[in-house]
């Protein structure tokens, strides 16, 4: 098991507004290792994007990544530091 923490950035793109709950929901349970959070409404295209940046162990970083990407309309990359 691998328990060492990570940075990592979540890039999540919202494209069903349906959806935005369900997310808010799963990062507030992961708040203890979200560092920081930038949202950005893109009103044109009618989708949000979501910028996440988070101190965590691979498990965590990937369960969360899981979880998201499970959602109806909602696209997750994760990209970890070295």
């Amino acid at each position: 098991m691998d328990d060492e923490s990570r940075l990592a950035l979540i890039g999540i793109v919202i494209t069903e507004p349906e959806s935005t709950k369900a997310v808010n929901e799963i990062l507030h349970a992961y708040a203890d290792y979200i560092i920081g959070r930038m949202g950005i409404p893109y009103k044109k295209k009618n989708l949000s994007v979501i910028s996440i940046a988070i101190d965590a162990s691979t498990q965590i970083i990937s369960s969360l990544s899981g979880k998201l990407g499970m959602l109806s309309g909602v696209a997750v990359k994760t990209m970890y530091s070295k």
